[in-house]
């Protein structure tokens, strides 16, 4: 049943205590979700977005409990994923023709899943208004890959609610809707956790577009989320919170996760972890095994740590699948500002750590060497384990660290290694950096959709002529994929370019 939200605002979504998968599997949802959907009765009646397609008839039904459906005036769409705009079949084949508010990328993707082209679409950009009456508007702001190509966000205007899509939102669900009357320390959980996973490779347009929206200087009495509660009691606070986690958040805390064959590699993991705890007690240590934890929780605490220690027994001369796979999640993640190393155990080669710290540069996590361990550890090899675990104390330390003699510390450019393995190549032993100063013919990289600006090439859509340096490039320039400006490209060495 519909939910009053604010003075003409009901809630009319689908709550849905049942689902553990998103996104295909890709993240879990242990507290269920709900999809919120708002029914606004002005002058004119107006639905904000639908539920997941696997509720359409429930939804419909529901829906036609609180309003004829022909009085609906128009149909927003924030944003077109299923979970969002899945009824919308359902729901037009009862009032065809009603009009639709997107962006123009959301049709493409509305048409995809539904294949109505002949829908009564209605492109809106930012700044563009609907007048629904009682002297209030809707006001369409557009959040391009936040997370999609095609989300945005609608504002209400006489009661400042901010209709915010996916932003702030988390995949909650409980039968109570506002966020003063659930669990604090279980939203604020789930919120760290949404945004990690999902939001993380965003994070410079997160910032971005939340200036964005405050230089309207338009009030915000509530924030009502696409899933999970509606933020009214102090709602300003999530938005506080992004700018917090999108400016290359690390808290003093270091995530171990590893996998292994016959256990050798989780000994390595125990005896690091105790190394870094004698150096440094204050630091947080986590330690993970990906073959048993919540993948999703693994990367939440990553997301929250300043380091990451990554672990794997050899396999075939590579590391184990599921690390593998982990470390393509962290890839696409795109963290910032953290450090990283490997670290397992081999039989006749070491090749999963070689690959491990591989993977790791390659992600842009200023990487430290390798440790390795032949066999099962025997005591000098703990040991061994234990004393890199206090170097990367030593190396990673937030604050100065008591109690430790000047003599035991190695200089922070010193790469760390095992002595029983000094006789094997070196596996880039010096910390690798992504910071890359811009020089003459240097490509850059749409940090969003990974278009790459080429010197050589120019872009002659925007009449930018081939051999025009990155600082010559006018500030109108927009990236040719996902429309953003140039503050979202960094450089790139020549040979990654090519």
């Amino acid at each position: 049943m519909a939910i009053h939200v604010k003075n003409n605002i009901q809630w009319v979504g689908q709550r849905d205590w049942e689902v553990r998968d998103f996104h295909g599997t890709e993240y879990k949802t242990e507290k269920g979700t709900s999809y919120n959907s708002y029914l606004i009765q002005e002058e004119k009646t107006v639905l904000i977005d639908t539920v997941d397609h696997k509720f359409s008839h429930e939804f419909v039904q529901k829906l036609e409990m609180e309003i004829d459906l022909k009085q609906i005036d128009y149909i927003v769409i924030n944003h077109a994923e299923e979970d969002h705009a899945g009824a919308l079949a359902v729901l037009l084949a009862k009032i065809p023709g009603t009009p639709i508010y997107c962006t123009e990328n959301a049709i493409d993707s509305i048409t995809g899943h539904h294949h109505h082209p002949e829908w009564n679409f209605h492109i809106v950009k930012t700044g563009d208004s609907l007048d629904i009456g009682n002297g209030k508007q809707l006001i369409f702001i557009e959040t391009p890959m936040l997370h999609w190509p095609d989300s945005m966000m609608t504002y209400m205007t006489g009661d400042a609610v901010l209709f915010s899509n996916d932003a702030f939102g988390q995949h909650y669900c409980d039968e109570r809707l506002f966020n003063d009357e659930v669990d604090q320390t279980e939203l604020m959980d789930q919120c760290l956790r949404y945004y990690a996973n999902i939001l993380t490779p965003f994070s410079p347009l997160v910032t971005a577009k939340i200036h964005e929206v405050l230089s309207f200087n338009l009030p915000v009495d509530m924030i009502a989320t696409a899933h999970g509660v509606v933020w009214r009691e102090d709602p300003t606070q999530i938005i506080h919170k992004y700018l917090e986690w999108a400016d290359e958040y690390q808290e003093d805390r270091i995530t171990i996760f590893y996998d292994s064959m016959s256990n050798n590699t989780r000994m390595m993991a125990d005896a690091i972890a105790q190394g870094i705890h004698d150096v440094d007690p204050k630091v947080a240590v986590k330690i993970f095994n990906v073959s048993r934890h919540d993948k999703n929780e693994i990367l939440s605490n990553l997301f929250r740590s300043k380091g990451v220690l990554v672990g794997s027994s050899t396999m075939n001369n590579v590391m184990m699948p599921k690390v593998a796979g982990m470390l393509e999640e962290i890839t696409g993640l795109r963290f910032k500002n953290k450090k990283a190393g490997a670290f397992g155990s081999f039989g006749w080669n070491g090749g999963a750590v070689d690959r491990i710290h591989t993977r790791l540069t390659d992600a842009g996590f200023e990487t430290l060497l390798g440790l390795k361990t032949k066999w099962r550890p025997d005591g000098k090899a703990l040991l061994e384990c234990r004393e890199h675990g206090k170097e990367v104390a030593r190396q990673w330390a937030l604050h100065p660290l008591e109690n430790i003699e000047s003599k035991q510390a190695s200089p922070v450019n010193e790469p760390l290694l095992n002595t029983a393995e000094a006789s094997e190549p070196a596996v880039n032993a010096q910390v690798s950096s992504t910071c890359v100063e811009t020089t003459a013919g240097q490509s850059m990289l749409c940090s969003v959709c990974q278009w790459v600006y080429d010197p050589a090439l120019g872009e002659p859509n925007q009449d930018v002529a081939p051999g025009t340096e990155w600082t010559d490039v006018p500030e109108t320039f927009l990236c040719p994929d996902c429309s953003l400006g140039k503050g979202v490209f960094d450089p790139i060495a020549k040979e990654a370019a090519a």
